[in-house]
């Protein structure tokens, strides 16, 4: 049995409502709906239940997707206005339960706004990198991103040779990146704007990753077209401070363009060789470093 189907047996589940209803009644919130399926990938399971202060979310992971269950540890306790709070969690399963979080951004012009505060929650977390690690979290800073992009041609099929011809050229990135006074940080890696949440808080951090800060502008810019510059002077607004805005944006651009490298190795880590939507994603994202645009 897969973990999809797993995830979505009787067995598990009714062995998951009777974990949620302990780690609940441990925080004094009682269960009054049944635990129910909102959506299972083979990453990730996610299932909601009614109680007495509101829907709670409990997500299930995958040996690889479940530094976000201690990643949370550590974004909680250094930017806990944020996150949401955890109200359970199971290490050894790869489990956490979290309340609701309330409606999320629709359209992605709402996230410019945001993107700021996000850049100041990446500069609190930047002293906290080795504890971010230390969740499991990804390494993909820009000394180890050639290592990483020889790990992706190594592990992803169907990959061009031009796009293996790059190397000396994505080392070359990575070293001047590495020269950048802006912090390596957190990477929310999927910062789309169903990951936003109205309040003022951000989620779904199972992609994340340990890069340049950057690198977290490849998503949103891509999703916001047009309104791309708009979104990336506001962010960069958070690090006007470290130099010029004209580098910065030389710095950005690079970032997103590399950052492409950690997006292809994060697919390869969720569709584990599986059909489907997705099964593409990894190769996609490998492919897409040669593209003119450095968020295409």
């Amino acid at each position: 049995m897969d973990v999809v189907d797993e995830w979505k047996s009787a067995e598990w589940q009714a062995g998951a409502q009777d974990w949620l209803d302990e780690r609940l009644a441990d925080a004094g919130i009682t269960r009054v709906g049944p635990l129910t399926e909102h959506k299972v990938r083979t990453w990730a399971g996610v299932f909601s239940a009614a109680t007495t202060v509101g829907p709670v979310w409990l997500k299930a992971t995958t040996p690889g997707t479940a530094a976000e269950v201690r990643l949370y540890g550590v974004l909680h306790a250094v930017a806990p206005e944020r996150v949401l709070a955890p109200i359970a969690t199971d290490l050894a399963r790869g489990w956490i339960v979290l309340p609701d979080g309330g409606p999320t951004l629709t359209d992605p012009r709402e996230m410019i706004d945001r993107l700021a505060p996000y850049g100041q929650m990446q500069r609190d977390l930047a002293p906290h990198v080795d504890a971010i690690l230390a969740a499991g979290v990804s390494d993909m800073r820009p000394p180890r991103l050639p290592e990483r992009f020889a790990e992706a041609l190594a592990v992803i099929d169907g990959v061009p040779p031009e796009i293996a011809a790059l190397a000396p050229r994505v080392a070359d990135w990575c070293a001047r990146l590495a020269e950048s006074p802006v912090p390596v940080s957190i990477d929310h890696n999927d910062l789309h704007a169903g990951n936003f949440l109205r309040d003022g808080r951000f989620y779904d951090w199972g992609d994340s990753v340990v890069a340049h800060s950057f690198a977290s502008m490849l998503v949103p810019l891509s999703m916001l077209g047009a309104d791309s510059d708009r979104g990336r002077d506001a962010y960069v607004e958070a690090f006007t401070d470290l130099a010029p805005r004209a580098d910065l944006v030389t710095d950005l651009e690079l970032a997103c363009r590399v950052g492409k490298i950690a997006r292809a190795l994060t697919w390869h880590r969720a569709v584990a060789g599986s059909a489907g939507p997705f099964a593409d994603a990894p190769r996609a994202q490998l492919v897409a470093l040669a593209k003119p645009s450095f968020f295409d």
